[in-house]
């Protein structure tokens, strides 16, 4: 459609633009209904009083039969035109503008086209002579169109009237989609309290609520990077603080075997904080994901994982795979780097935390509606009222093992990954090796 011919962007316009559109569409087949059957009426009565013109004539000639013989102007606008012919076909009567008529009648009703007019015509015939009684056809469209035109009046008055209660009624509608307006034209980047939707048309509600629910979104989004910013402040300080003393104490050693010592525990201390630094994007990055879900073969992914952890599982003597039997295919929705990384992590954890010579399963099960992934150990377990925690950021178990350092970010990446994509995270205790059980339910 081109730019001129498209409706304004107010609303208010566009429903008054329709509603003169249905008024004038209304009107016009009401005119033209009312012209049909005002028509319909005109023929019927004139075609009535054209036969009992022609009957009264039976009886014989009126006695100013010459007077009607004169031309006279209104025969042609307003009234009858009579002509009286002898069974011997001579005419001996004829009024104004008679001889329009045709020479040879057809008896009963007929329309006649001559000079440029169509007339309607009706035909008697007598014992002695045949009466011709004809009308302009003009004269009864006349009268349907003003019967026409005064059933429109009264509409034609109350359109304006109606377009005029129609807009001040749409503007007292829209007072409160204008309070909306203002308050979001008024308010603060910072401030994400929910609009006040009282007394809003029931079209324009749901808009607002979506709009107080993406509000309330945001705030919490904002609520927790704040609470990360803060917590990620506070854990990378201690790295930080240690690298440095430990880079006095490389500064200060005096003999090689001391620099050697001072430079692994730096170069450690480098490593942990490269590993923190990590792990924080990434949780960063999967609370703010949004890759489009796909078709994953979850069998595959567990295959890719298992494949980068083997050379840690192998240094410490762990026995990590897939137990057996495994299914064909496990297909979820999801995104496949994603879910990777979630189970890299599961297995990471579970191979630090393990003793050596233990052992780590990863258990699929797939039953048609539902798919459940596992994560078994043969470790120490977390105790019953610390498995909520250790999902939250930057925890640690008092009963972790000393030699399994960590930021506390594993699970709470984990958990990341599995709300993202629908998963039930549920940690227990494995009946099979003794240790912890991670689960994870997808629909």
């Amino acid at each position: 459609m081109s730019p001129r011919w498209r409706l304004p962007q107010s609303l208010r316009l566009r429903l008054l633009i329709v509603l003169i559109a249905a008024i004038a569409v209304t009107a016009g087949v009401q005119g033209l209904f009312a012209y049909k059957t005002a028509l319909g009426e005109a023929d019927a009565l004139f075609d009535y009083h054209m036969q009992q013109t022609a009957f009264a004539l039976r009886a014989g000639l009126p006695a100013d039969a010459k007077g009607m013989g004169r031309p006279r102007p209104e025969y042609a606008n307003n009234e009858f035109i009579v002509q009286v012919w002898t069974n011997e076909g001579l005419r001996i009567f004829e009024s104004a503008l008679g001889d329009l008529l045709p020479q040879r009648a057809v008896l009963g009703f007929q329309d006649v086209r001559a000079h440029g007019r169509s007339y309607r015509v009706f035909s008697l015939q007598t014992r002695s002579q045949v009466i011709q009684v004809a009308q302009d056809l003009a004269v009864r469209r006349k009268m349907a169109r003003g019967l026409a035109w005064r059933s429109l009046l009264p509409l034609a008055v109350m359109a304006p009237l109606l377009a005029l209660a129609v807009w001040w009624l749409l503007g007292r509608l829209f007072v409160p989609v204008e309070r909306v307006r203002s308050q979001v034209a008024r308010r603060q980047p910072q401030d994400l309290s929910a609009l006040h939707a009282a007394d809003l048309p029931a079209e324009v509600q749901p808009l607002v609520d979506e709009l107080n629910a993406l509000f309330e979104r945001v705030r919490r989004a904002f609520a927790a990077q704040q609470d990360f910013v803060a917590d990620a402040a506070h854990e990378l300080r201690s790295p930080l603080a240690a690298l440095k003393l430990q880079a006095q104490g490389l500064r200060r050693a005096g003999d090689a075997p001391t620099r050697e010592r001072a430079v692994a525990r730096l170069e450690a201390g480098i490593d942990r904080a490269a590993r923190l630094l990590e792990q924080l994007l990434v949780l960063a990055r999967q609370e703010a994901a949004a890759g489009a879900m796909a078709p994953v073969d979850l069998l595959q992914v567990a295959r890719l994982a298992l494949a980068d952890v083997a050379a840690s599982a192998q240094a410490r003597g762990i026995d990590a795979g897939l137990a057996q039997p495994a299914p064909a295919a496990c297909p979820v929705q999801g995104v496949a780097e994603e879910l990777r990384l979630l189970l890299r992590n599961l297995l990471d954890n579970a191979i630090k935390y393990t003793p050596e010579g233990g052992r780590v399963d990863v258990v699929l099960a797939c039953d048609g509606a539902a798919v459940q992934l596992r994560v078994e150990d043969s470790g120490p377990g977390i105790p019953e009222a610390e498995r909520e925690r250790v999902l939250g950021r930057f925890y640690r178990s008092p009963h972790s093992a000393p030699q399994a350092p960590g930021s506390g970010l594993g699970l709470a990446i984990v958990q990341a990954v599995a709300q993202r994509h629908g998963a039930r995270l549920r940690l227990g205790r494995s009946e099979r090796l003794g240790g912890l059980c991670v689960c994870l339910a997808f629909a």
